[in-house]
């Protein structure tokens, strides 16, 4: 599949050649001119033919970020890459080019139509990512297999395939395999797929289309409770309590402590209950934050509606009071007249503005009062300290000596390794082995305890900073009005001409 420029030197995409093309694809005349004048921002490209120029490489594209249609097709490319910004790629035409896999297109993922025709290409593969695929060109290449084509059973918006000129077209079930294993097809090879085509497919093929069906539909249930734990796990991470809902931090409190770690073989020493408990705690401060969070937008927005209505019925009053005021002083024949009522409206316009203003900074005021309880509003609350770790410590102790009491008194009849009975031959011996543990269990519940006491914190001191910068911004954009507002009273009296009258 050589291109007859294939003894030419090949091209790299540059600066250059992408301005010289999109000013040669850009408007024309006056308009392109002027763009031409004023320079084209390739963010604002949405698209771009760069076809027959003799390009190796794909490269310098990051900044067409918008995107939506990119021609390369008669080319020399010998590789997909460097397409990872072209996030708003709807159409790309990569044919007639030396490319032999499929490869970098994950994040393209609004892209509806694909053409890698004529290339060298032997396998039909990592395209799971375009899900919005319609149309899809792959003709002229090396595909061989017909068991490949089941890969595309997984893009169910594709409608219209090219095949033609693979070897696998050459096999004499090629299109009724087709036909039955991508049944939402439209048209294969430009041609209509059609029903009665259709229906022999699927007859030939019932039995293996069905196994296929339940291990999708199989597939399809593990991937919906993967999707789901993930969900939860995610939900429990925004709680701070991420994997307390099970003996993940029992385990991890002995994973450095082999000694200790015998002591695990005694019966109810996994106190997974209270991690539970923490668990639980856990999420229902977690509740409690964002009903508190939810309850101050609320407040938030119930004191700017508030604000806004005084301050459109102030405006109201004064534009009805002085409704056609400037018609009237620059009618009046006596200048003296005249001025009085000028300085009248001054006045009023001055009233007007500290009206405002005042109503403005009591908004401000009233608000830094409901912020302030966000700096309380965090899981500062030493739960896991104070109310848990000693339990586990006092539990432990318990059930060692018992289970001593039992040994000696030949009452114990569970098995157990010979190692962790010989920690059983004295109290001191097993009071000792516990005690020993304690402070590597202590370390790994603090540090716990304290990633939860940071996570939220960190919470709460990014909620703080947004509300406050918001609250910044919306005040200088109202300062800025009322004072656009006041400006444009003042220029409608300055544009009176009272002295020539």
């Amino acid at each position: 599949m050589s291109r007859l420029y294939d003894s030419i030197e090949p091209n790299v995409i540059d600066e250059e050649m992408l301005q010289r093309a999109v000013e040669e694809q850009g408007p024309r005349e006056e308009a392109g001119l002027l763009a031409k004048k004023e320079g084209i921002n390739f963010r604002d490209v949405k698209e771009l033919q760069l076809d027959f120029r003799n390009i190796l490489k794909i490269d310098n594209l990051w900044q067409f970020v918008n995107l939506t249609k990119l021609q390369l097709d008669n080319n020399i490319i010998e590789k997909i890459e460097s397409l990872e910004c072209l996030v708003n790629l709807v159409w790309l035409d990569l044919s007639f080019n030396n490319i032999e896999i499929i490869e970098g297109l994950d994040t393209l993922v609004k892209l509806q139509d694909l053409s890698l025709f004529n290339n060298r290409i032997s396998k039909i593969e990592n395209l799971d990512a375009l899900q919005e695929l319609q149309v899809f060109s792959i003709g002229n290449n090396a595909i061989q297999t017909l068991e490949n084509m089941i890969y595309l059973r997984k893009f169910k918006n594709l409608r219209t395939l090219n095949l033609a000129g693979n070897p696998v077209c050459e096999n004499e079930v090629y299109a009724m395999f087709i036909a039955a294993h991508l049944p939402d097809l439209v048209y294969l090879d430009f041609r209509l797929v059609e029903d009665n085509m259709r229906e022999m497919a699927l007859i030939k093929y019932q039995y293996a289309i069905e196994e296929m069906r339940q291990g999708e539909t199989l597939a399809l249930v593990k991937q919906e409770a993967l999707e789901a734990r993930e969900k939860e796990v995610e939900y429990h991470k925004s709680a701070y309590v991420e994997y307390l809902n099970g003996p993940f931090l029992f385990d991890s409190m002995y994973t450095e402590d082999s000694e200790a770690s015998k002591l695990l073989y005694l019966p109810g020493t996994k106190f997974v209950a209270i991690c539970q408990n923490l668990f639980e705690y856990g999420l229902k401060q977690h509740e409690k934050r964002e009903a508190e969070v939810t309850l101050f937008y609320e407040c938030l927005h119930e004191a700017l509606a508030e604000n806004q209505e005084q301050g459109t019925k102030i405006m109201q009053a004064f534009e009805e009071k002085n409704e056609g005021v400037l018609d009237k002083i620059q009618s009046i024949s006596d200048t003296m007249v005249a001025e009085v009522k000028l300085t009248e409206y001054n006045e009023d316009i001055a009233k007007l503005t500290e009206t405002l203003m005042t109503l403005e900074m009591q908004l401000v005021e009233q608000l830094e009062v409901k912020r302030d309880p966000f700096w309380r509003i965090f899981l500062g609350r030493r739960f896991v300290r104070n109310r848990q770790r000693n339990y586990h410590h006092e539990k432990l102790l318990e059930i060692a000596i018992s289970t001593l009491e039992k040994i000696v008194k030949s009452e114990f009849d569970e098995e157990m390794p010979d190692d962790v009975r010989m920690l059983f031959v004295d109290k001191d011996t097993i009071v000792n082995a516990v005690n020993a543990s304690h402070d590597i269990h202590l370390l790994k519940i603090d540090n716990r305890e304290d990633e939860i006491i940071t996570k939220a914190n960190g919470w709460a001191s990014a909620l703080i900073e947004k509300v406050h910068k918001d609250e910044i911004h919306r005040n200088r954009s109202r300062v800025m009005e009322i004072n656009q507002y006041v400006d444009h009273l003042h220029s409608e009296t300055d544009s009176l001409d009272i002295l020539e009258q």
